[in-house]
């Protein structure tokens, strides 16, 4: 979405996160087993890649190599990175997206003409572009992942 006002123009993008290799997303139920509101708890596990192991080889199954050092230490570091206990914390994704957008700006040709300065905001990124011209650009990322 995008909106225009006097001076400024605010655009909102809706990222979806898809789980990396060997892992998936699911929703938490309520009580009742439905599916719950708008900001439910996204919990992060472990899925069996023993299939693309044994067709493909370009990975290792996490689920079935526990005592593996380097693929504990790759499905930790995800789940410390972005989760809280096993649940994805939108802070931490935020935390974590701010710099890699930050140092993307940095090789855009853009950059030596705007300045993209960090807004605060904890659930989601949003920054603001500041140029020559008079116009402000607001930009907020929001994360979700699809049903």
């Amino acid at each position: 979405a995008w909106s225009v006002h006097e001076n400024s123009i605010a655009y909102c993008l809706l990222v979806f996160l898809r789980p990396p290799p060997g892992h998936s997303f699911s929703l938490e139920l309520d009580t009742t087993g439905q599916l719950p509101a708008r900001h439910s708890s996204i919990r992060v596990e472990l899925e069996c890649m023993c299939w693309r192991e044994q067709l493909l080889g370009d990975t290792l199954c996490f689920l079935h190599h526990p005592d593996d050092k380097l693929l504990r230490d790759r499905s930790s570091s995800l789940l410390h990175t972005l989760c809280t206990r096993s649940y994805l914390d939108v802070e931490k994704i935020a935390c974590w997206v701010r710099p890699l957008v930050r140092s993307a700006w940095l090789l855009l040709p853009q950059s030596h003409h705007c300045q993209l300065t960090v807004l605060p905001s904890s659930r989601s990124c949003r920054f603001q572009l500041t140029g020559t011209s008079k116009v402000n650009i607001c930009t907020e990322m929001i994360f979700a992942v699809q049903q």
